[in-house]
């Protein structure tokens, strides 16, 4: 696999304390976050998890490559909301993967046109670029 060169626009950088069971912040301190392990893997889950803020950025990252690709298409998703459900488990080789499922819910478009449009920002979109080939990405509309 090879690495493509970027024009890169921006860095975000954040720090973590402890690994799963610690802090995370970022360095302009606007996220400044506790995490732990969640109940299902033993854990506290009194803070949020690595799992938990990987699906809360590529949710935000593919509605806004679902905002490009409407605007190509002059397609209308005003109403329209991304979830990312991130799984974590072991896989066949002994460590841990994994799996992510995209579900858009599109009103103002038939089905077709919105299982169009989440195809093309599965395309667009910088995390679903990142993980192609690497983990498992279940696209649905809802």
């Amino acid at each position: 696999m090879t690495i493509q060169k970027i024009d890169v626009a921006y860095t975000a950088v954040a720090t973590a304390e402890n690994g799963r069971d610690g802090r995370v912040s970022s360095d302009d301190g606007l996220l400044d976050v506790v995490v732990n392990p969640p109940k299902a893997l033993g854990g506290s889950g009194a803070g949020t998890n690595p799992e938990q803020l990987f699906a809360a950025g590529y949710s935000a990252c593919f509605q806004g490559a679902l905002g490009v690709v409407a605007r190509q298409e002059k397609a209308d998703i005003s109403g329209s909301t991304v979830t990312a459900a991130v799984s974590i488990g072991k896989t066949e080789a002994g460590g841990f993967g994994l799996e992510v499922a995209i579900s858009a819910t599109i009103p103002n478009v038939d089905a077709a046109t919105a299982q169009s449009l989440i195809e093309k920002a599965h395309q667009v979109c910088p995390y679903s670029n990142a993980t192609r080939g690497n983990i498992k990405v279940e696209l649905s509309v809802a």
